[in-house]
């Protein structure tokens, strides 16, 4: 039986198929489930693993189990997901709950007895399948805004037993949506250098024709040779004006299938791959997604089913062809777009030449580029093409190509520092120019003796900076001196202009308190409820650390009774 369902969920034709349980699992929440993003939309360098859902715009709301189950991992962290609950069911799924404001009673009894043993904020744990068991309904968490989070609501997933998240819609959560996905663009890509659309070897944006029921057509085209289209779409719901992702999207070529993408389930393993399914370029250019309805060589995303020639049309002189392209969301609303393709035979008159230089990355080779006091290492499979690139040192200023091109692996930039005092080494550090004022954006770096070295992934000028400007630390609900007795929470604000707060630590009479750091409010937050402060005299030292050791001190005196 259990092969016979695999069968079914892998066969490409069954689109309206769903082999997961659709009763086993409630609501996240109590209330309507509305989304601020959907599941497998596109984001920055990853596709949606879940739902996000909206928290009518407050803090607070009780999160409950799905199904009973137990929590099998618990981490808290001052990025990306904030607080979040993982609870393995004996099913074998495993539902997520992100963002979270704080933990049930229970749970949070548990996280801040291993946070105060760790003397840490950060942590991450797995308890035992005893330890925290919940049965379905139960009150686990509280909903907020924590971590990488640019508003209240809940990031909710539903996984696997081999981790792979799943859209949780499949699984009958249910949400109101009566109206069909919206394109933005379509443009046409000539592939090779006999190949045109419209006379043009370049890529051409395709005017759109809406259409009475929502559809549209696109301006007759000319073409000739392998050509291939990529689109930009979004999906809404009812309720709500965010600009979501689609679920699926088809081609068809005079009539018959020729491509297909299923935003239904992906491992965290390809996800980092979404930028060879869109067009990187143009996205770092004009900050839009187009999703490309054609697979070129090195993309192993999994989404694809029913590829004909990789989705490529082979237009010949003289034909009249008719290419469509099928979007629908999750409630099986289309939005169709028609295109009619006139075969016409001719030599573009806009073909570029590719720019050479010294410098040919073959992708399947490990690559070391040197110039003055700067070393680049690209380890194998770092790119998905060959291609030539750029490569200039100019003092402490490394130039490496266009941050147009998408990178698949870190690789690892390096500046040889021993013609600098080492008094002022430890204040160096390694930054990405960006912006339109080309401002240094710290890059996580390391030293080992006299080199200096950063991991990344982006492409992009360099410089070697220095960081001489300590954190700063301001009280922000008392000052010193102040009586406290009557207050819940001890707030300080922490910041750090150049290369960001690293790590902080506070004491109240030399016993470390946790203190919860917000980066969006850049503030250290301490809940007397705790426990931990029973003096009435009390001395409050807080010292926060930047990522080249400039480090503040700060000391207080506040009283309680």
């Amino acid at each position: 039986m259990r092969l016979l369902l695999l069968f079914l969920f892998l066969s490409p034709s069954l689109f309206s198929q769903n082999p997961y349980p659709q009763e086993y699992f409630g609501s996240p929440l109590d209330i309507p489930v509305v989304l601020a993003g959907t599941f497998a939309e596109l984001r920055s360098n990853h596709f949606h693993s879940g739902l996000d859902i909206k928290t009518q715009g407050v803090e607070g709301l009780k999160v409950y189990g799905i199904a009973d189950g137990y929590v099998s991992r618990i981490k808290v962290a001052h990025y990306g997901y904030g607080k979040a609950l993982y609870v393995t069911h004996p099913n074998g799924y495993t539902s997520v709950y992100a963002h979270l404001q704080h933990f049930s009673p229970e749970i949070e009894a548990y996280v801040k007895a291993q946070q105060y043993e760790k003397e840490s904020f950060v942590i991450e744990l797995f308890p035992t399948t005893e330890a925290l068991k919940i049965k379905k309904n139960d009150i686990i968490a509280y909903s907020g805004n924590t971590g990488s989070s640019s508003g209240p609501h809940l990031h909710f997933e539903i996984r696997d037993n081999e981790e792979r998240p799943i859209n949780p819609m499949l699984f009958g959560i249910d949400v109101k949506d009566t109206r069909k996905p919206i394109v933005s663009n379509v443009y046409a890509y000539p592939i090779g250098k006999q190949s045109h659309v419209n006379g043009s070897n370049k890529k051409q944006k395709l005017r759109l024709i809406p259409q009475k029921g929502g559809d549209y057509k696109i301006e007759d085209l000319k073409a000739f040779g392998t050509i291939g289209f990529a689109v930009e779409t979004v999906d809404r719901q009812d309720m709500a004006a965010n600009n979501n992702g689609v679920y699926n999207i088809s081609t068809f070529y005079n009539g018959l299938p020729n491509f297909e993408i299923d935003f239904r389930r992906f491992s965290f393993a390809e996800t980092k791959h979404l930028n060879r399914l869109i067009d990187y370029e143009h996205f770092k250019e004009h900050k839009e997604r187009l999703q490309k309805l054609f697979l070129e060589k090195n993309n192993p995303l999994s989404l694809y089913n029913n590829t004909i020639n990789q989705g490529y049309l082979s237009i010949t002189d003289g034909t009249s062809s008719v290419y469509q392209v099928n979007i629908g969301d999750f409630k099986g609303n289309e939005t169709r777009i028609d295109i009619n393709i006139k075969g016409t035979q001719q030599a573009p008159n806009d073909v570029e030449e590719e720019i050479k230089t010294q410098y040919y990355i073959e992708h399947r080779d490990i690559t070391d580029l040197a110039e003055g006091s700067v070393t680049v290492h690209f380890p194998k499979d770092t790119f998905y093409d060959n291609f030539f690139m750029y490569f200039n040192v100019n003092n402490d200023t490394l130039i490496l190509h266009k941050p147009t091109l998408p990178v698949k692996k870190t690789f690892t930039i390096s500046y040889d520092i021993s013609k600098y005092a080492e008094a002022d080494l430890k204040q160096f550090y390694i930054a990405e120019l960006v912006g339109w004022n080309n401002f240094p954006s710290y890059s996580t770096t390391k030293r080992k003796g006299n080199t200096l070295f950063t991991n990344t992934k982006d492409l992009g000028t360099y410089v070697l900076a220095r960081d001489t400007v300590a954190p700063t630390v301001v009280p922000v609900n008392f000052k010193d001196g102040s009586w406290l007795s009557k207050y819940r929470f001890l707030k300080v604000k922490i910041d750090d202009d150049v290369t960001g707060v690293s790590n902080y630590r506070a004491t109240v009479n030399g016993q470390w308190i946790l203190m919860e750091y917000d980066y969006k409010e850049k503030t250290l937050t301490y809940d007397f409820n705790d426990g931990i402060v029973s003096a009435t005299k009390n001395n409050l030292k807080v010292i926060v650390t930047d990522h080249v050791g400039n480090s503040t001190t700060f000391e207080s005196t506040f009283f309680r009774k």
